[in-house]
């Protein structure tokens, strides 16, 4: 067991704190605001800070890190001058592994290709005192879930469904590797005190209707961006019903509305959950405070008092949803399907089903899942489509296999995947896919933007639940409905699936011979971090340069991104995630997702220097060699999707200057910040069309960057023609430093010298 010393200093601290906020604010407290106020990194310093305007510094319990953005973070705490981490962190290893044959075979070739990588995660963990956990453990937030989350605590994590473990209670953040070096290194955290939304859950799910129908359903109703700046709390009858896994779906996936988190608050189900994954003593704990791991009651009597927004769902009407394609909004109810598909021209023939993942990978997810498998053999049902199992940890592996349903899923055709993310980030050797074909799938993964999956721009993928998504791999068909629909069996009969069943945990209890944890050396400092100068894996980081105190003049567009642009365009996953620890070599994928508003096309702009177009990443390496300064213009909520830095130091690396938007989402927009860039937005939104392709852009006023004070912007057309546009932003004080210094980490080993 994990943590104990730090779990009882912080429930120590948690009632003295909450009283001290409470007399403040004299009101009474949400969960969130009670997490939030236990964890101020000057505790002493209490003031009714103002939802979505101040900026407050944290104090996380700890850190997380996958393989993919732990490679990056690390890099950087190198630089930081420090000799151990300042709280318990984690590295991961689960994006790396791409889904291919079979589990054991596609894990042994990962552990092969990606050595030197492990190797130096490995020994930089050793080094700094970091806990490691081997390629097949199992993904990030499952295993954070099993090991480390408890009700009350606070995290961050570097990816973006590190909000996963809110299922358990905490108020957990996604957040860039340069936030996580931040606090490796004991400094404060600082986030945008956030709004809150509440969502009063009422009723009780039954029959087909899963865990992962509610946020399939609150993702329709607030859209991509609708929970920005903001932490959804879920509360009610409805939401104590629910398992701790199954609350853990829904904060995993609140991560696609954009919010800053979700949480709930301490019940019994979080209690069984934490006994049965053996951390008894911290259920203990927890029940020694109770009443402050949940909100006031005032709050919940009266709830449109406390949240800035408040939705209610009633679980005994909720419908099983799709949502999709290509956008993890779109929600359609299973019923509406079939007429949706027609009216639309979807593909109705489902390809492939494929279920887990960190979204959907428990016990009780994959038992329900099992149940409508064994239906399928016992009714002697024909699978019609492909069907992958991806679980989410060696625990819930194991344990399935103890209890007999991987034998089960081999009945019905199944492959079972390694214990890592796989398809669900593009980790996925889907045969065909090269070919481009319009094709169905669906799965209960989180995220369906266009390529995600397999890299086919015409895969239409759709997220569901584990259930509904193994009900539409054995029809075979998108418009099958299971709650009113039947089946044609082998012998000509029609048949209709039953309700899927299954057990919250395991009544023999989880079982798992080798976690895949290892504790990091007692003393790291003879511990030797490598990384070869050849490599085209790794790439020792330098300090970018500070500002030189001048307005940026005479800078070009390098592109004007329209609509949806994803961290996906801006730096795919995929066959890139092999070079997320070179930044020079990853850079070669720089925003060649991202839709050239002038020419409709992806990859292929037009550079000032010859007129000619070429992909977007030439173009800008043909800038940086002239020292031509440039911006990159984009659409609303850019910058959406996975937390992956790498987004934000590919255009810092590559010269790029700023990045003037519609709008931002929160964790793209702080690590442009981070890493000493310009992260602006229009003033007036009408703006947007005024960029030319051959414009040139001079800062007016950048000499006199301030918080609150707008920036000028004079953007000069190819005819000599001129507009000045105000470009907002939201930094501040401490903010302009990280600027000034060039990137955030230049300040930090500033201070550590």
């Amino acid at each position: 067991m994990f943590d104990l010393d730090l779990i009882k200093k912080t429930y120590g601290n948690f009632g003295p704190r909450i009283e001290l906020a409470r007399e403040v604010l004299k009101k009474p407290l949400t969960l969130a605001e009670k997490i939030l106020y236990a964890h101020l990194y000057e505790p002493e310093k209490v003031k009714a800070f103002k939802r979505g305007v101040d900026y407050v510094d944290f104090a996380p319990d700890r850190v997380a890190m996958q393989d993919a953005t732990a490679q990056m973070a690390l890099l950087q705490f190198m630089n930081a001058g420090k000799t151990k981490t300042a709280v318990p962190s984690t590295v991961h290893c689960d994006h790396l592994i791409q889904a291919s044959v079979s589990g054991r075979t596609d894990l042994q070739f990962a552990i092969e290709s990606n050595k030197e990588v492990y190797d130096f995660l490995e020994s930089v963990s050793n080094k700094y005192g970091i806990g490691f956990w081997k390629p097949g453990a199992g993904i990030i937030h499952q295993v954070v879930l099993e090991n480390y989350a408890f009700p009350g605590g606070m995290m961050i994590g570097t990816d973006s469904h590190t909000v996963n473990a809110g299922g358990l209670g905490m108020i957990a953040i996604g957040v860039g590797g340069a936030d996580a070096v931040d606090v490796m290194a004991g400094m404060a955290w600082e986030l945008k005190f956030p709004k809150l939304i509440g969502v009063k859950l009422t009723g009780k799910l039954s029959g087909w209707t899963a865990p992962k129908d509610i946020i399939l359903k609150v993702a329709g109703l607030l859209t991509v961006k609708g929970g920005t700046g903001c932490i959804v709390e879920y509360f009610g009858e409805g939401a104590k019903s629910l398992s701790a896994t199954g609350k853990g779906t829904i904060c995993n996936m609140g991560a696609e509305i954009g919010a800053t988190t979700s949480t709930f608050g301490y019940d019994e189900s979080m209690e069984r959950y934490l006994r049965a994954t053996e951390r008894g003593k911290v259920a203990d704990l927890a029940n020694t405070i109770k009443e402050h791991l949940t909100a006031d009651p005032e709050v919940y009597a009266e709830p449109e008092k406390y949240f800035d927004q408040l939705i209610e769902i009633n679980l005994d009407e909720l419908e099983p949803h799709l949502n999709g394609p290509f956008t993890p909004d779109r929600a359609t109810p299973i019923s509406q399907m079939a007429e949706e598909a027609k009216a639309n021209g979807w593909p109705t023939k489902v390809e492939v089903g494929l279920i887990g993942s960190c979204t959907n990978s428990s016990y009780e997810d994959i038992s329900r899942a099992a149940s409508l498998a064994q239906q399928a053999v016992d009714k002697k049902l024909k699978t019609n489509a492909q069907f992958t199992i991806t679980p989410g940890s060696e625990q819930v592996r194991y344990t399935i296999e103890r209890d007999g349903f991987i034998s089960i899923f081999d009945k019905i055709g199944a492959s079972v995947f390694a214990n890592a993310c796989g398809p669900c980030i593009g980790q996925w050797a889907r045969p065909g896919a090269e070919k481009g074909e319009k094709n169905t799938i669906v799965h209960s993964f989180n995220r369906n933007f266009s390529k995600r999956a397999d890299g086919n721009p015409n895969t239409y993928a759709f997220v569901g639940s584990p259930e509904l998504v193994t009900a539409l791999a054995i029809a075979g068909d998108l418009t099958f409905n299971p709650l009113t629909d039947t089946l044609t069996n082998e012998n000509g009969e029609q048949v209709k699936l039953d309700p899927p069943t299954g057990d919250e945990l395991p009544t023999k209890g989880f079982a798992v011979e080798d976690a895949g944890y290892q504790a990091p050396a007692e003393d790291g400092s003879a511990v030797n971090v490598a990384v070869s100068p050849e490599s085209n894996r790794l790439q020792l980081l330098s300090a970018f340069q500070p500002w030189d105190g001048k307005n940026i003049t005479g800078a070009k567009l390098l592109i004007k991104a329209e609509g949806k642009c994803t961290t996906d365009h801006i730096s795919m996953a995929g066959p890139w995630l092999r070079f997320r620890g070179h930044l020079d070599n990853i850079s070669n994928n720089m925003l060649i997702g991202a839709v050239n508003a002038f020419n409709g096309e992806s990859n292929k702009v037009k550079s000032q220097l010859n007129s000619e177009y070429d992909e977007v990443p030439k173009v800008q390496r043909a800038y940086k060699e002239s020292g031509t300064p440039t911006i990159v213009v984009g659409d609303q909520n850019y910058g959406e999707g996975s937390s992956r830095e790498h987004a934000a130091m590919e255009p810092r690396h590559l010269g790029v200057k700023a990045v003037l938007v519609k709008s931002f989402a929160r964790i793209h927009e702080t690590n442009l910040k981070k890493q000493g860039m310009l992260a602006l937005t229009f003033a007036n939104e009408a703006d947007y069309a005024k960029i030319k392709e051959d414009d040139t852009f001079n800062f007016l006023d950048l000499t006199e960057f301030a918080p609150g004070k707008p920036l000028k912007i004079e953007v000069v057309h190819a005819d000599g023609s001129k507009d000045v546009i105000v470009a907002n932003h939201t930094y501040n004080q401490h903010q302009i430093k990280w600027f000034k210094a060039g990137s955030a980490l230049n300040t930090i080993a500033q201070e550590s010298k």
